[in-house]
C-alpha cells in the first residue's frame, strides 16, 4: 500500500427522493445511479467513485431509509443499515424543500449511534421552496457538532467544499479502484438499471414499484455491439399490457430511450431485446428479493 494515498467509504442516507442519487451522479461526473421522481428507486447499494489528490472516495448510494413493515422495504432498510456500519463516513442528505417529519426522525435515530462520522448536506438550496433555516433547526435539535454543508446536487453548488472536506479527513488507505473508474457496476447491471429508470419515467403513475428487470443473457456481435436480452417483470397481467402498450409502442419507447442513453454510457453500441412476463407477488418472494438486492 502506498503510504501517501488515502481512501474512504461514504454511506449516503436520507429519506426517499432527497437527492442522493443525483448527488452521486454529480460528484462522480457520470451516470452511476438511476434517478426518477418515484421514491425507493434505488434498491441496491450503488457505488460511485471519486479519485482526486491521491485520495479515493467511494460513495455508497443506499436505498432511502424509512420505517415500513413491507417485505421489500424491510430488505431495503437492511441494505442501508449494513452500509452505515461498514462506512468511514455517513453523509446524511436532508431535503430543504420538505418539512422534517417522522421519516427524518427515523433516519436520525438510525445514525445517532454513529454520530461522530456523520456529515450533513442540506440539499436543493437552489429551489424556490427551499427552507434552509428549517433544516438547520432540525439538525441542531438532534445532531450536535456535525459538519453541515448547504448544497444543490443538481446545480453542483457547494459540492466541491464537501468533497474537499472528505479528502482532507479520509484515512490513510489504498486506492481500491483504477483512478479513471467512476463506478464498479457490471455492464449488465447498469443496463437493467437504465431500463428500469425509463420504465419509471414513462409509467410512474401506473406501476411505480411493481417492476424489476431480469437479466437473461448477453453477447457481443462481430461489430462490437453488445446485445442484451432480459425480462421486464411485473405482478399482474394488466401491468403487462401497460408496459407493452398499444401495438407495442410503450415497450418500444422504453427500449429506444434506454439504447440512446446506453450509447453515451458505454464505448460500444447496445441493443436490447426485452420481453414482459408476470411474476405474481414478487415483492413478497424472499428468493427474488435476495437475488435483486445484494
Amino acid at each position: 500500500m502506498d503510504k501517501n494515498t488515502k481512501s474512504a467509504f461514504i454511506a449516503i442516507v436520507g429519506r426517499p427522493s432527497a437527492g442522493k442519487s443525483t448527488f452521486v451522479n454529480a460528484v462522480c461526473q457520470g451516470k452511476v445511479a438511476i434517478v426518477s421522481p418515484v421514491p425507493q428507486t434505488t434498491r441496491n447499494a450503488i457505488r460511485g467513485i471519486v479519485t482526486k489528490n491521491n485520495t479515493q472516495l467511494v460513495f455508497i448510494d443506499t436505498p432511502g431509509l424509512h420505517d415500513s413493515e413491507k417485505k421489500l422495504n424491510q430488505k431495503l432498510k437492511e441494505i442501508a443499515l449494513q452500509q452505515l456500519a461498514d462506512s468511514d463516513f455517513i453523509l446524511y442528505i436532508i431535503d430543504a424543500i420538505r418539512e422534517p417529519g417522522k421519516e427524518e426522525a427515523f433516519i436520525v435515530k438510525q445514525i445517532l449511534p454513529c454520530c461522530k462520522k456523520v456529515i450533513v448536506a442540506i440539499n436543493k438550496i437552489d429551489h424556490q421552496k427551499a427552507n434552509v433555516g428549517r433544516a438547520q433547526s432540525f439538525i441542531a435539535e438532534y445532531l450536535h457538532e456535525v459538519p453541515i454543508y448547504e448544497i444543490s446536487a443538481l446545480e453542483m453548488k457547494g459540492t466541491d467544499e464537501l468533497i474537499n472536506y472528505l479528502i482532507e479527513n479520509a484515512p490513510t488507505g489504498p486506492l481500491y479502484y483504477p483512478e479513471d473508474v467512476y463506478t464498479d457496476q457490471e455492464p449488465v447491471f447498469r443496463i437493467a438499471e437504465i431500463v428500469r429508470e425509463k420504465i419509471f419515467r414513462n409509467l410512474k403513475e401506473e406501476i411505480p414499484h411493481a417492476v424489476f428487470v431480469e437479466y437473461e443473457q448477453h453477447h457481443f456481435q462481430r461489430d462490437g455491439t453488445l446485445v442484451y436480452s432480459g425480462n421486464i417483470v411485473v405482478e399482474r397481467e394488466s401491468q403487462k399490457g401497460i408496459v407493452i402498450g398499444s401495438g407495442g409502442k410503450m415497450i418500444q419507447q422504453i427500449r429506444e430511450e434506454s439504447e440512446k442513453e446506453l450509447s453515451i454510457i458505454f464505448p460500444y453500441p447496445v441493443k436490447l431485446s426485452l420481453q414482459v412476463r408476470v411474476e405474481p407477488n414478487w415483492k413478497k418472494n424472499d428468493k427474488i428479493l435476495s437475488r435483486l438486492m445484494q
